[in-house]
């Protein structure tokens, strides 16, 4: 099993995030491995795939993700 590109591990926290939030967690930590393996320092994200696309949510989002080391912008 190959392991997750930083692109693969995005899309499988738009799937999570959809999902209610299913597995969030091993999807936040698939992408931090994959971010130190190719060397990006934050994860882009496309707000519009969001379930919560407003202010609110992404500082909710961007908070989350800090708390477990990945800085998260929006393009």
């Amino acid at each position: 099993m190959t392991e997750a590109t930083v692109i693969e591990a995005i899309d499988a926290i738009y799937v999570s995030l959809r999902s209610d939030n299913a597995d969030l967690d091993t999807h936040i930590a698939s992408l931090k491995k994959a971010m130190a393996r190719e060397g990006v320092k934050e994860a882009v994200f496309d707000p519009t795939k969001l379930a919560q696309n407003n202010r609110s949510g992404r500082k909710t989002m961007q908070a989350y993700f800090r708390q477990r080391g990945v800085i998260v912008t929006f393009s």
